[in-house]
């Protein structure tokens, strides 16, 4: 309880409004070597752990830290390049994988993401085991017009194999709509991504653009997560993660969150990055 009380204090001199007043707990402050969480993950290979990495301008690191806020991991990955370092998935062996997909300006034709072997994740450096590259094959221009640039992302996940992106809507005419693309698994050559649905979220990009996503271990809920809300889909067809019913959850709480993970079927763990001078926080949001 201390803990929290001292990380809510630290909350209320960047955020809208404390911890306290909405829905999210504090578990911790994030290790002080982490300045901007992108993702959140757990595996079955090392569930006390929740990994995380930086986006772009920052190491090729994986980390992994504990619920109480201490780290336990800094894997450095060799041989691939931090381009744009957004988001993380595992799958049901415990391998991870690194979604190098940011795409602030429309402009990038080196989309991938890098497999992480479970084996590895004991290592203090490793190399991606696997790296599958893809593309938007609706994308014709790089960079695209400001009003067309839809073709970043900062969300995925795996489910059967295959890899699911939310989009981020980066267009000057900001309408909330998030495509969902699915990518094949299959390392060694580059994919078209195939587009299956869209979700309007709201017309607001600070309050609506989507910066991760996630899948529950039963494979029921589909999570997807803005700087204060989370939309859950539940009772989808397939792959159409849209299709079902969806449910918006306001956090009553705006930092810049961009990490989120299932800690269990009704449990979710988000990550925020550190406003100038502060720091990132842990939270877990409980599902009703």
């Amino acid at each position: 309880m201390k803990a929290i009380l001292l990380s809510v204090t630290t909350i209320g001199l960047f955020s809208c409004q404390s911890p306290t007043d909405s829905k999210l707990e504090v578990l911790t402050t994030l290790p002080k070597v982490i300045k901007e969480a992108s993702a959140a993950e757990v595996t079955s290979a090392s569930p006390d752990l929740v990994w995380t990495i930086e986006d772009q301008k920052n190491d090729n690191i994986l980390f992994g830290f504990t619920k109480n806020g201490e780290l336990k991991k800094e894997i450095r990955i060799n041989n691939v390049k931090n381009n744009d370092w957004e988001d993380l998935t595992a799958d049901d062996a415990g391998n991870i994988y690194i979604g190098d997909f940011g795409n602030n300006d429309n402009e990038r034709q080196n989309l991938a993401i890098y497999k992480i072997n479970a084996s590895d994740l004991a290592k203090d450096q490793t190399d991606a085991s696997e790296i599958v590259e893809f593309y938007y094959p609706e994308q014709t221009e790089f960079p695209t017009k400001k009003k067309d640039r839809i073709y970043d992302s900062e969300s995925f996940f795996i489910f059967n194999n295959q890899f699911y992106l939310f989009t981020k809507n980066r267009s000057s005419k900001f309408d909330g709509t998030t495509s969902l693309y699915r990518v094949d698994n299959k390392p060694g050559q580059r994919l078209p991504a195939k587009k299956i649905s869209s979700f309007v979220t709201c017309d607001n990009f600070n309050h609506c653009a989507v910066t991760s996503a996630a899948m529950s271990p039963d494979k029921k809920k589909v999570a997807i997560l803005s700087s204060d809300k989370v939309w859950i889909f539940t009772d989808f067809k397939g792959d159409d993660f849209f299709s079902g019913k969806s449910q918006m959850i306001e956090l009553d709480h705006f930092t810049q969150k961009e990490g989120l993970t299932f800690e269990s079927n009704d449990s979710l763990l988000i990550t925020d990055e550190a406003a100038k001078k502060g720091e990132s926080f842990l939270y877990r949001l409980k599902l009703k």
